[in-house]
């Protein structure tokens, strides 16, 4: 009865598990798409908003942090300490300490209001006496009785023209920590408005913050959810009427809504450094376009994959097939042929020396005491060895000649068309390369030597007595002493 050959075989069981394999595919793409139909609204409520919530967040405090260590640095400037518990004698010493502080740093302003004199000092000057009974004032007060070393607050900025700024207001005391006065410096709403659109391209959700009225006190530059503008009330914004009439309670959560025919996620969450709301919203249209374009992709790739796997099926079986043989005859530390593939160069090499009677040499190679490198450095080290010894035969030899890792520590070249005097020439040359170069191995210089045996093919010879005799010059070398060549003297 006649067998199929193993190489068919094998190519029916691999486009057997090829066909199984793209139809799990198909079946796992379809039903992941119909459960993630039915999973996704909870994935967004749950999962996606509250992250990407906590994201921004973190952002926002991220961005924050620079301005926050500039106010820190001046609370802490022994100058303005110094200036104030000298009596505030030179206003211009201030004003030029401000003024460089906000041209160095990029602030949009810096400010210092002494205690003792309610001064307001800015890089332009006096601006003015703050008061108890100035509602735009109430932010100093309010700082001079905090308990915590500096806030975070949105107001106006008197000093340019009512422009909204994010103020770092920080407490300054002085060496006997009593307090003297507020320092800090200020960022445009503008620069913030810039983050909003950073985290709304990165995110791919809207991103927008409310007051505690439900006012849009921030957007990115295109606006909120339906176009919504920075300043309109959430009462005006389709959909989010009813959102209104909860604020401030809660202050946080999850809320859904419809705006002209399209779902809506959003997650609210408060941030009190501000006393606004940060909202998050995604519309479910979007996210269903991914999941259908995620499926179509899917569907597209499996098609390209089964094709181009049947395609490439029989060229990795004749490749696998070449890579077996090639491992049966290479050496798989030094990459040189072994035995078995020396015996398939070195016949025809012998073959061609007879009948072109010219002269063939061989050279066995030994290196010395290696089982003492061994013992000392470990067989890591030795393996270093052997493959830079390796690398340093094949860059003396031709292309034409024949090089082989007999095993262990042996190796042998067979030179085409090379006297006896030539392969001694080059036999010294390995041998002084070997003694003078040291192979690294993590930083350790590992010298060895070499002791080498050559003979030359005679007529009627055969492939063992060659070696025979290189073997035989190989053990005086060893004899005599390593780290010397000697020629076949029989």
């Amino acid at each position: 009865m006649q067998q199929t050959p193993p190489i068919h075989r094998q190519r029916y069981l691999l486009l057997f598990l090829l066909l199984l394999l793209g139809s799990g595919f198909l079946a796992t793409s379809l039903a992941s798409y119909y459960a993630a139909l039915e999973t996704v609204r909870d994935n967004i409520v749950n999962t996606e908003l509250p992250l990407t919530s906590d994201n921004v967040y973190s952002e926002i405090q991220k961005d924050l942090v620079r301005p926050v260590l500039i106010g820190s640095m001046m609370a802490r400037d022994t100058f303005v300490r110094d200036w104030v518990m000298a009596g505030e004698q030179d206003t211009a010493q201030m004003t030029r300490y401000l003024s460089e502080v906000q041209e160095h740093y990029g602030a949009v302003t810096s400010f210092f209001v002494s205690e003792n004199t309610h001064t307001y000092y800015q890089a332009k000057g006096v601006l003015k006496q703050v008061k108890l009974n100035e509602p735009r004032d109430d932010w100093y007060f309010r700082v001079r009785d905090m308990q915590a070393p500096y806030e975070i607050n949105v107001d106006v900025d008197l000093a340019n023209q009512d422009r909204l700024t994010f103020f770092i207001n920080h407490r300054v005391f002085d060496y006997q920590q009593r307090f003297i006065g507020a320092t800090g410096v200020g960022l445009t709403v503008d620069a913030v408005v810039q983050l909003i659109d950073a985290y709304q391209q990165r995110y791919g959700r809207s991103v927008y913050f409310v007051d505690a009225s439900g006012r849009i006190a921030l957007t990115g530059a295109n606006g909120g959810p339906e176009g919504a503008k920075t300043g309109q009330m959430l009462s005006e914004v389709p959909g989010l009427a009813e959102l209104q009439t909860k604020l401030p309670q809660p202050q946080s959560g999850n809320f859904e809504y419809q705006a002209q025919g399209r779902a809506h996620f959003l997650n609210v969450r408060f941030i009190p450094e501000l006393n606004w709301y940060l909202f998050v919203d995604k519309q479910e249209n979007g996210v269903l376009a991914g999941i259908r374009h995620s499926l179509y992709v899917n569907l597209l790739i499996c098609l390209l994959v089964i094709g181009v796997v049947l395609g490439l099926v029989s060229i990795a079986l004749r490749r696998y097939q070449a890579r077996i043989a090639t491992l049966a005859t290479t050496d798989s530390l030094t990459g040189l042929p072994n035995r078995r593939g020396f015996d398939l160069l070195v016949n025809q090499a012998i073959q061609e020396s007879r009948r072109e009677q010219s002269p063939l040499c061989a050279l066995l190679l030994d290196l010395d005491n290696f089982k003492q490198l061994n013992d000392s450095q470990g067989h890591l080290a030795g393996d270093e060895v052997l493959r830079g010894f390796a690398q340093q035969l094949q860059n003396n030899l031709r292309q034409s000649d024949i090089i082989c890792r007999w095993g262990g520590e042996e190796f042998i070249l067979l030179l085409k068309n090379t006297t006896p005097q030539q392969a001694h020439q080059l036999g010294e040359k390995i041998r002084q390369q070997t003694e003078q170069t040291p192979f690294l191995f993590n930083g350790t210089a590992l010298q060895v030597t070499v002791s080498i045996g050559l003979s030359e093919l005679r007529s009627g010879d055969a492939l063992d007595h060659l070696l025979a005799r290189a073997d035989q010059a190989l053990y005086r070398a060893k004899q005599a002493g390593r780290n010397r060549l000697c020629e076949d003297a029989t």
